[in-house]
């Protein structure tokens, strides 16, 4: 079923982008500073890094975005972890089909770069971040529904004989 778009929509997708933001720059810096400030190996210091900010998504997601108050953390955290896959699995798959269908290109536009890679991965973290923003809300973070039901009486609504 389809939602209503609301205005506090709206205000999640914005708080789900802001945590987007932090958390890349959370991820970014932590690679940089067990890389270049620690001397951890490359590839160690980016296993940290996205570790960190994966951990720092889940819960800022859960708290403030979502106000998830499931009690089944490791459960939630399983999920939030699959959507994350599957969205990522999302994106790389649109990115390397659009790469394929423009090709690879590099033009300079005022002096920046600008390759057939480049927009497609554009294109493709745009398919991501709304994939899982919905994931996120319709499975990980579901709310659930509060709706008073009436019990129904040979078929009927006690409401409405």
């Amino acid at each position: 079923m389809i939602e209503k778009m609301t205005s506090e929509h709206v205000l999640q997708f914005i708080k789900y982008g802001c945590v987007g933001v932090i958390n890349t720059l959370l991820t970014l810096s932590i690679i940089y500073l067990c890389k270049s400030l620690l001397g951890v190996n490359p590839w160690l210091s980016n296993t940290i890094g996205y570790t960190a900010g994966m951990l720092n998504s889940f819960f800022w997601n859960k708290m403030w975005v979502f106000h998830s108050h499931g009690t089944k953390l490791f459960h939630e955290m399983a999920i939030f972890f699959s959507g994350f896959a599957v969205c990522y699995l999302l994106q790389f798959f649109v990115t390397w089909l659009i790469t394929l269908y423009i090709g690879e290109f590099e033009r300079s536009l005022f002096g920046v770069t600008i390759s057939g890679y480049g927009v497609a991965t554009i294109i493709g973290t745009i398919f991501y971040t709304l994939a899982n923003f919905l994931y996120n809300r319709l499975i990980t973070f579901k709310q659930e529904k509060s709706s008073k039901k009436v019990p129904k009486i040979f078929g009927q609504s006690k409401n409405n004989p």
